[in-house]
């Protein structure tokens, strides 16, 4: 058996574990942590070893490397347990398991039987379900399992800081066997990233004469243009370009992975950035990206985005190219750019969606996740957006008792969603919950077939049913074209119309929030009736009534509508809206509107300074014009009262009689002329009162008439016969002896046909 960096800590490790529960390893890419420390463990304890492993492919490939160190076939000693395949019996005691077997593992045998030490290998990536086995064993630990044994083992990893949390435990450092590396940058450029790749692997495989190329890519999207792009080069160079990511088969992942006849470019996600060796690989293509599963923090919703990655993932990528000789490295980025990077990834804990994590720790007896020590803390809005969806599925009860549908839909390797849908929609169910969860048909009817297993019965409900109770909380109305509204408040937007072109009200069963790129985009969806929302969600649905603004009829209507959340389902409309509201709706749009077309704003004006030289508060025309509008419901009404001078003489009438009285006395609306005529009196803001009218109206006046009980004399407009200004004067006395006489002999002139008498004051005439 080949020597390892790992095997001088063997001795070590086991001597720490006979003096401590727990051991912190930090050792880097190719040191042999995970081959050869397990089966030391295996050695010095009587029980079964648990390996949790953050992939698949690690745990399987881990478990072949050491049964076949050890003369075995996988099965015997050594087994392995993942989704939709376990290898083992019941003389296995070492097994390589992925961090969600074990949680539902301690979900039917809480205090792991049997089981003297488990390992939890790779925890750098710090995937929500290690944060959460990592919790559950350290309580079990600390209360009915004391001499159960933890190690953590990671190449990335900050040691001092998970030794604390495990009690001050100690910390071992091996290191690691690493060839030496060539490593290059390169200059920003605006080519595709397909395009980047295919040239560095080109250069590559000029460079390094043998072994093969790990590609790192952020997802099977950008791995599938990748291989188009390196078809002719492979072609040329006899090359098997071959995917390499999490929803692969594991046929054609052992492909990507194990030795071949011919050399390969392995296309892959961050799958291959850490556990095993991958034999072969002396060269590495680094995008520096992944495409990482996130939630929106205001709507809930599941979104990918594809972000820049650690300095540290970086490095365990480039360290796969020097695990078996000396490799070299291209990386589609520059050195400025990684030394920006964050040195480690954000633990999925703190930004993910967490209602799984939530119904196992109900259905493990903890109600509440602070009873539960953790390496980080879970947010709270993240929690009690976990716990408002468990209730919704109907996997707690109102007291927030885990329910009978919530124990069995924890023990589904499942989220909640799809284990209430395959639950609750029986054999359909568990085909439609087969296919949203995986990628690929192949592991969709993988999927199905499992959980046919786990979910004896015929259907009880209707699919269509079974989906709105999968997915309460995605309720979408449509509104026009692909344009939805959600049942939360928010738009979304339809992929496509096949299949649903005469649906109106659907349920979103894929659904991605784009924040950089507009709507969130509903990928699948199906049709449901709105009369089972109130069927399933009685308990959801509310009545409002509110008053709506007709524009075009110009009218307040009663609005009555049926509410599933914020999604109207059922609306209907009534010409006689209840009146307490509506003149408050009917004044506001009146006024948007414009006074100007229920008053004479000139009257109104005119009004409201009379008021205010009389030193009255008058009312103000808004307040004056909603009282009018009580009992009306529509402008159509308001005009008529309108023609009639309603909002006029509401406002005078709103003065009171002792101030109308004070009105007249003070600034009377008219004053009436030797001649007869009556003369408006104005009374602007910034200027002193006046009144307008012919010359000859003034014949025998010889004061200048007064307004305020006489205190303030007019600005007295003389006008000539034509109607425009001769004078304007405070001193009519002082007017008719100086500029008269000149004033008769030009008038006189041109209006021969007026009398202009040489004594005005002894004369009256029109």
């Amino acid at each position: 058996m080949e020597p390892l960096p790992v095997d001088a800590f063997l001795g070590a490790i086991a001597a720490e574990l006979h003096g401590t529960a727990n051991l912190v390893l930090e050792a880097p890419p190719g040191a042999g942590k995970t081959t050869r420390v397990p089966p030391a463990l295996l050695r010095e304890l009587r029980g079964e070893v648990l390996v949790l492993e953050p992939r698949r492919l690690a745990a399987r490939l881990a478990a072949r490397r050491v049964a076949e160190e050890m003369g075995e076939r996988p099965g015997g000693t050594v087994g392995y347990q993942v989704r939709f395949e376990q290898v083992g019996g019941a003389g296995t005691r070492l097994r390589f398991l992925t961090e969600g077997v074990l949680t539902r593992r301690m979900l039917s045998d809480p205090q792991l039987k049997g089981v003297s030490a488990v390992v939890l290998d790779e925890f750098h990536e710090r995937h929500l379900e290690g944060d959460l086995a990592l919790a559950l064993l350290r309580r079990l630990q600390r209360t009915a399992r004391p001499e159960l044994r933890l190690v953590v083992m990671s190449a990335t990893l900050d040691g001092a800081r998970v030794a604390e949390f495990l009690g001050g435990c100690p910390v071992l450092r091996s290191e690691g066997r690493l060839y030496p590396l060539e490593v290059e940058h390169t200059p920003h450029s605006a080519e595709a990233l397909e395009t980047l790749a295919a040239g560095a692997v080109e250069r590559l495989l000029r460079a390094v004469g043998e072994g093969d190329v790990l590609v790192f890519l952020p997802g099977a999207a950008e791995i599938r243009r990748a291989q188009r792009a390196l078809e002719g080069l492979g072609g040329r160079r006899g090359l098997e370009v071959l995917p390499l990511y999490g929803d692969l088969p594991a046929d054609e992942q052992d492909r990507a992975v194990l030795p071949g006849p011919a050399r390969k470019v392995i296309l892959s996600t961050n799958v291959a950035e850490s556990s095993i060796t991958i034999p072969g690989v002396r060269a590495v293509v680094d995008a520096g990206l992944a495409r990482v599963a996130a939630d929106s923090p205001w709507s809930g919703l599941p979104r990918l985005v594809v972000q820049r990655v650690s300095r540290a993932s970086c490095v365990q990528r480039a360290g796969r190219a020097g695990r078996t000789g000396p490799g070299r490295v291209v990386r589609l980025f520059s050195q400025e750019d990684f030394l920006r990077r964050p040195e480690a990834e954000t633990p999925e804990i703190l930004r993910r969606e967490l209602a799984q994590l939530f119904l196992h720790l109900h259905a493990a007896g903890l109600r509440d996740p602070h009873e539960l020590e953790w390496l980080d803390t879970p947010p709270e809005p993240a929690l009690a957006a976990a716990e408002e969806l468990l209730h919704r599925l109907g996997a707690l009860d109102k007291a927030g008792v885990v329910t009978a549908l919530g124990r069995r839909a924890a023990s589904l390797p499942l989220h909640p969603r799809l284990a209430a849908l395959a639950l609750n929609g029986g054999a359909a169910g568990c085909t439609a919950a087969a296919e949203l969860s995986a990628a690929q048909p192949a592991q969709a009817r993988q999927v199905e077939q499992q959980l046919r297993r786990l979910v004896p019965g015929a259907a009880r409900r209707p699919l269509a049913e079974a989906y709105l109770r999968a997915f309460p909380d995605r309720v979408a109305r449509r509104r026009k074209g692909l344009e939805l509204l959600l049942s939360n408040g928010a738009s979304a937007v339809l992929a496509s119309n096949e299949g649903l072109e005469q649906a109106e009200f659907l349920v979103a069963l894929d659904i991605e929030d784009r924040p950089d790129k507009g709507l969130p985009i509903v990928r699948q969806a199906a049709q449901i009736e709105p009369e089972l929302l109130l069927e399933a969600f009685p308990e959801r649905i509310r009545e409002r009534n509110t008053l709506d603004w007709n524009r075009a009829a110009e009218r307040v209507e009663s609005l009555s509508a049926l509410l599933y959340d914020e999604l109207v389902i059922e609306e209907s409309r009534s010409h006689t809206p209840p009146p307490a509201e509506t003149a408050e709706l009917l004044a506001r749009k009146a006024m948007e509107a414009g006074l100007q077309r229920f008053a004479d704003p000139e009257a109104v004006e005119a009004l409201l300074g009379r008021a205010k030289f009389a030193g009255l508060a008058a009312a103000d025309p808004e307040s004056v014009l909603r009282g009018l509008c009580e009992g009306l419901r529509s402008f159509a009404e308001l005009e008529r009262l309108a023609r009639d001078g309603g909002l006029e003489a509401a406002l005078l009438e709103a003065l009171g009689p002792e101030a109308r009285r004070r009105l007249e006395q003070l600034a009377p609306a008219r004053i009436q002329l030797p001649s007869g005529r009556w003369a408006t009196v104005h009374y602007p803001p910034d200027r002193p009162p006046w009144v307008a009218s012919r010359l000859q109206d003034f014949f025998g006046m010889s004061e200048t008439p007064r307004v305020g009980a006489g205190r303030t004399p007019l600005v007295a407009h003389l006008l000539a016969p034509n109607r425009r200004p001769v004078q304007m004067t405070q001193d009519l006395a002082g007017f008719w002896q100086r500029l008269y006489p000149q004033v008769r002999k030009e008038l006189s002139r041109r209006y021969p046909r007026h009398a202009w008498p040489e004594n005005p004051h002894d004369a009256c005439k029109d």
